[in-house]
């Protein structure tokens, strides 16, 4: 089997997150790699071509991303062991794109992701985050089914 050093973990802040995270620690125990743990967050305003508005709401906005990355740092120290090296990384940006831009920049050898369970006709008309990672990317991803109930 090929080596694995670095594991993307694409999460969203949901009760799937332990679940993702014990497959990359598990992976990361046996072969020595390291976890980035990655989030997408919808992009700057200023970026998309929208006016940046008010002082206040660009430092609540600020404060906002702030307490995500928080949030990001904590499910990080809650689930992985410490002995493992990771990050937690709060990346602004088109979540497709800017995932697989993150993970080739991190020279990942493994992207985990989850995939939500979705009935045939909500698959036939709309193409799921996972899906579309699938589709543009060589690196290898393990799909995690995630359950909503």
């Amino acid at each position: 089997m090929l080596g694995i050093k670095n594991i993307m973990v694409a999460v969203d802040f949901n009760e799937s997150v332990g679940e993702l995270l014990a497959y990359a620690e598990s992976l990361a125990e046996k072969y020595g790699a390291k976890i980035w743990l990655v989030h997408v967050t919808e992009p700057d305003p200023d970026f998309v071509g929208f006016k940046p508005g008010p002082q206040y709401i660009r430092d609540f906005k600020a404060e906002e991303l702030k307490e995500e990355h928080r949030s990001l740092q904590a499910l990080r120290d809650a689930f992985l062991n410490k002995e493992i090296e990771s990050e937690a990384l709060l990346i602004q940006g088109s979540t497709v794109e800017t995932v697989l831009k993150e993970a080739e920049k991190l020279k990942s050898d493994l992207m985990i992701v989850g995939t939500h369970k979705h009935s045939f006709l909500h698959n036939l008309l709309s193409e799921s985050v996972s899906l579309k990672l699938l589709k543009n990317t060589s690196i290898p991803i393990l799909t995690i089914p995630i359950d909503e109930e």
